[in-house]
């Protein structure tokens, strides 16, 4: 297979956003395939490949050392990661395949989020374990990760893994610190790294200050019920010095069960595809640079061979849960931010009459120049909008249906005062888009590289 050569991301001169070395936008639009090397032949990782490059996802997070007894369980061809549970010596046969799986996301236009471990391995507070890490053998694996794939472009490290780094009197930063360290001695440069925390957490509790961390990362989860106030999250990390990138690297999985971990009660319903997008369009608008969406059967590659976990009462393979329509929806978000100035695209509320509460909880971005502004409206319910933030003598408006990408035409209002916009009534959320009348743009949602800057 020859190997394609994606450009390296690194962060925005201004601190706020993703970039390619060439300066171009990058929107993280993750999926949580924790699983991945640990569980699927390399025919279905094309499968599932194919699939994710369809729906304009670019970042797959997976792991190394997986979560479900990764150090003990083989994966599909035989092969586990370490000799007697070693991270001193790494088992060829294990990282080859790894190898590949990474070659062919990068086939696929994929970058990997590529967890050196899950968290257990390091912070045994739950799960299968062993614990196995000390800041001596996390540099060394750290450096060996570094060398292996100092040369592929598409991996971006993801340190952690649903653990918090500090925990009560315990403090595992220096060995997160030694794997970061070891990391970019291997790669022979200064590598993108940033952390998965545990639920209802994110990495600036514990680590925004620490120089190896490049973009925060947060996970709103699945434990906290309906409409968790991930925008009030995003907010608080886009307001830290120094400044930097943040995003839900794990909000409410599709299809997963509501309900406050460990009981998954399934008699409180599931999330579905409407909860997962009021969650992600109001972390992206509240400042985050990208989002991650993720299936509750997708990250542990369920199929009728394994017992999935904490399923409720339903079950899907991972095969049919590719084809869920929160995902699909998800290429909608970035296409909308990637159809105006990207860059410049800040969070404002006070764009709002009224923002409201919890389910009600509407979230605004604009231009810093006025240019354009985006809002949020998870229900279908009059908002009203103070317009003189926006340039020019005239915006026009649209409704852009987050479901499937259409955009409607309202009309063009003058800029001074308020004006109150009603949504269709037909879907239950909206996208109000309004943009300078002088400005060359097109529909939301449509290509347009030029206005990138």
């Amino acid at each position: 297979m020859t190997t394609k050569s994606l450009p390296r991301i690194q962060v925005s001169d201004n601190g706020r956003f993703l970039q390619t070395g060439a300066g171009d936008p990058f929107f993280w639009l993750g999926d949580t395939a924790w699983e991945l090397f640990h569980r699927l032949t390399r025919e279905e990782a094309e499968v599932y490949f194919q699939n994710r490059q369809e729906r304009r996802f670019n970042v797959i997070q997976a792991v190394a050392l997986a979560e479900m007894d990764g150090l003990n369980t083989p994966n599909v061809y035989g092969d586990c990661p370490l000799l007697y549970n070693d991270p001193t010596r790494p088992n060829e046969a294990y990282f080859a395949y790894v190898d590949e799986l990474i070659e062919r996301a990068a086939a696929h236009d994929l970058y990997i989020g590529l967890l050196p471990t899950w968290g257990d391995k390091v912070n045994h507070q739950w799960g299968v374990g062993p614990r196995i890490f000390d800041p001596e053998n996390a540099r060394g694996y750290g450096r060996f990760l570094g060398e292996r794939y100092r040369e592929r472009t598409n991996v971006l490290w993801i340190l952690g893994g649903d653990r918090p780094a500090i925990h009560m009197e315990h403090d595992y930063r220096p060995i997160w610190r030694a794997m970061a360290a070891g990391l970019d001695e291997g790669m022979g440069r200064r590598a993108f790294k940033t952390y998965h925390p545990c639920g209802g957490t994110s990495t600036s509790a514990w680590l925004h200050e620490e120089d190896w961390l490049d973009m925060n990362m947060m996970q709103s989860g699945h434990g906290g019920g309906h409409d968790v106030p991930v925008w009030e999250w995003v907010a608080h990390d886009y307001h830290l010095q120094p400044v930097k990138p943040t995003l839900d690297g794990e909000p409410n999985y599709e299809d997963h069960p509501v309900n406050p971990w460990p009981k998954w009660d399934p008699a409180n319903g599931y999330f579905r595809d409407y909860d997962v997008r009021k969650q992600t369009y109001r972390s992206v608008f509240a400042g985050a640079c990208g989002v991650t969406y993720g299936h509750h059967f997708i990250w542990q590659m369920a199929d009728e061979t394994r017992p999935p976990v904490n399923n409720g009462n339903e079950f899907m393979s991972w095969r049919d849960a590719i084809l869920r329509p929160g995902a699909a929806q998800m290429q909608y978000l970035r296409a909308l931010l990637e159809s105006r100035p990207y860059f410049s695209r800040v969070p404002d509320q006070s764009l709002l009459a009224e923002e409201g509460e919890g389910l009600y909880h509407r979230r605004a971005t604009r231009d810093q120049n006025g240019h354009y502004a985006f809002v949020y409206l998870p229900l279908p319910l009059p908002v009203t909008v103070r317009l003189a933030a926006l340039s020019g003598e005239r915006v026009k408006a649209w409704w852009y249906d987050p479901c499937s990408g259409a955009a409607l035409t309202i009309g063009s209002f003058p800029t001074h005062g308020a004006h109150t916009f009603t949504p269709p009534g037909h879907r239950p959320d909206w996208v109000l888009v309004l943009d300078d009348d002088a400005q060359p743009y097109p529909a939301p949602g449509q290509p347009a590289n030029e206005f990138a800057g």
